[in-house]
């Protein structure tokens, strides 16, 4: 079986995305969630929702995210919440 995905919204040269990556990647071992990247560039509908506060991370629900700056605490809470 695969593990859940955290949505992670990004796109290239995203000097926060790489931040974000390095808050998240502790918390995603403890929640057992792989990360995957989405190019919102690609999305003109992700480019509206997303394009001035990326990197943004979700489990799907693009009405339920946690936008950049986040702790890896607050990371922690939120998906404690929603799991």
């Amino acid at each position: 079986m695969s593990a859940q995905a955290l949505v992670f919204y990004t796109t290239l040269g995203c000097t926060l995305c790489e931040k974000a990556k390095e808050v998240a990647w502790p918390v995603l071992a403890q929640h057992q969630l792989r990360l995957q990247p989405v190019d919102i560039a690609e999305d003109e509908k992700l480019s509206e929702l997303f394009g001035w506060s990326i990197p943004v991370v979700g489990l799907g629900d693009t009405g339920d995210v946690l936008c950049w700056p986040f702790t890896g605490e607050e990371l922690d809470a939120w998906l404690r919440e929603r799991l």
